[in-house]
């Protein structure tokens, strides 16, 4: 059988990425004079995608999420997105994973809720570009995930066939879901929960374990 896409989610799956959301969020703030904000709590904001990390950081800075703030939120964090990629680290093993994914002949892609242009800064930064056919952010469809258009469209541009989604999240896992796609769970990302409780096909902690995965999955 030719080799299935295996397309990734971004955010808590091949990087760590709160300490720079977490960096740019607090400038964000401290540039509209409201108090900065806890890493934990940044952190459970994540995987949405920038709309709902904007009403976070709102709700949060009691401010009304749906106010006049909202949309000059939301562009100052794209913006610095961009620029400030300082703090996005990629997890141990992600490239030698990747190479031999591409060895086997595996198309890949990312399919992220973090805005196109700050995920090709993100994924440039941490050397992971080149290793990619497809990047679709949040703003790329007129859905982002959960829905599963984003995932369909994105398993269209690599050629269609056997897929596997590999994602950390709650949203994650929905999306596979939504879509019908076999999905793998990274464990070390940034889930809230438990692992038995969350579908998926199959669970790793090491990307070292994911192309053995990807040989051996019933396809």
């Amino acid at each position: 059988m030719s080799a299935p896409a295996v397309i990734f989610d971004l955010d808590g799956t091949l990087i760590d990425s709160v300490p720079a959301i977490h960096a740019v969020s607090n400038t964000v703030l401290d540039d509209l004079g409201f108090a900065p904000l806890s890493l934990g709590m940044i952190r459970s904001f994540v995987g949405k995608g920038v709309p709902n990390l904007v009403r976070e950081l709102l709700i949060s800075s009691d401010e009304d999420p749906d106010g006049p703030l909202f949309a000059h939120v939301e562009h100052a964090l794209i913006k610095r997105y961009e620029t400030d990629v300082d703090g996005n680290v990629i997890y141990p093993g992600v490239i030698t994973a990747l190479d031999q994914l591409a060895d086997r002949g595996c198309k890949m892609a990312v399919c992220t809720n973090k805005p196109y242009a700050p995920a090709e800064a993100a994924l440039r930064h941490v050397g992971l570009w080149e290793h990619f056919d497809v990047v679709l952010g949040g703003d790329s469809r007129p859905t982002r995930k959960p829905d599963p258009e984003m995932l369909h469209h994105c398993h269209t541009l690599l050629g269609g066939g056997a897929m596997l989604y590999v994602g950390d999240s709650e949203v994650d896992a929905e999306t596979a879901t939504n879509a019908k796609a076999k999905f793998a769970l990274y464990t070390e990302g940034y889930r809230k929960t438990p692992v038995h409780k969350m579908p998926h096909d199959v669970a790793f902690s090491d990307f070292k374990m994911l192309p053995a995965i990807v040989e051996h999955f019933q396809w």
